[in-house]
């Protein structure tokens, strides 16, 4: 009896599972249904169905103008047509930030920041002072002195080319033919002909008559060995009397008999009292400015 039990029991368990099974399984597909009997859509009209996902027509564009009314699901798009472009707010941010990168670069190879540098180290090494300034002030110093000579360009840069731009009137080639021009002419100015000589012959350009036939690619490196040149002279410049009161006081040191104690212990505190004495700073930063007027 109890085996007879124990089997009519399992059997009706796994009668109880299947049901269970099977309503699990098929209930969301009825309950799907249900819900699009109640809105009046069924299981063959989903495919066929005229409510479009899109509420207004894409349309076309004639002109760059035309992308404000176009109803379009990307936010980054480029149109180019005939030289005149229109960028989205999202390509506008990447370039923007991808010209925040390369700053660096442009602010070392086509400016005055190179050349006022390299003399600031010169200074600080020919007074012997190996920590002051700090290279925080150097820096600091040489990015403002670059903006303050670099003014003028930058002021040109902003009005023929940037202005005009933002404004329509400029496609973006003549922006970037604009915009490069005013530093070319201030590269131009401080770069010496020997050194541009050398990469037009190392290119294989032949004779050249005016600024506009020396390619940008020929004009960067050309100025960039000329401001190395420019800066290391100036730096021998500021090493000479520094380096007379090296000597004069390592002759009386030696002199005296004080051969153990190094000259660069007396002679530092003199270099520092002569340079102050003499308004150093305001001799050097005025000369090195006015080196590229």
């Amino acid at each position: 009896m109890n085996k007879v039990f124990f089997t009519i029991s399992k059997r009706v368990l796994f009668f109880c599972l299947i049901v269970c099974i099977t309503s699990f399984c098929f209930s969301p597909v009825n309950a799907y249904a249900a819900d699009l009997d109640g809105i009046g859509m069924s299981d063959d009209s989903i495919a066929s169905t005229t409510h479009p996902t899109v509420i207004e027509e894409p349309g076309t564009a004639e002109t760059p103008d035309d992308l404000r009314d176009l109803n379009v699901s990307n936010g980054l798009s480029i149109t180019y047509r005939d030289e005149n472009g229109n960028l989205s707010g999202a390509l506008r941010i990447l370039i923007t930030l991808t010209l925040v990168a390369l700053i660096p670069t442009f602010l070392i190879m086509m400016t005055s920041f190179t050349r006022i540098v390299i003399v600031m180290h010169f200074l600080r090494t020919a007074l012997g002072t190996q920590t002051a300034p700090p290279n925080q002030v150097i820096i600091g110093l040489a990015l403002f002195l670059t903006l303050f000579i670099m003014n003028p360009t930058f002021t040109q840069i902003n009005e023929n080319a940037l202005k005009p731009f933002e404004a329509g009137e400029l496609t973006q080639k003549e922006f970037f033919e604009k915009a490069v021009d005013p530093l070319r002419e201030f590269m131009y100015g401080q770069t010496l002909t020997k050194d541009v000589r050398l990469f037009l012959d190392i290119e294989g350009t032949g004779a050249v008559e005016s600024l506009e036939d020396i390619p940008t690619r020929v004009l960067v490196p050309a100025f960039m060995i000329s401001e190395l040149r420019t800066a290391f002279i100036i730096g021998f410049v500021l090493y000479i009397p520094f380096i007379v009161i090296d000597m004069v006081v390592a002759s009386v040191l030696m002199a005296m008999g004080m051969m153990m104690l190094p000259p660069t212990t007396i002679s530092t505190p003199f270099k520092i009292l002569l340079f102050v004495l003499a308004d150093g700073w305001s001799l050097v930063i005025g000369n090195l400015v006015k080196t590229f007027y």
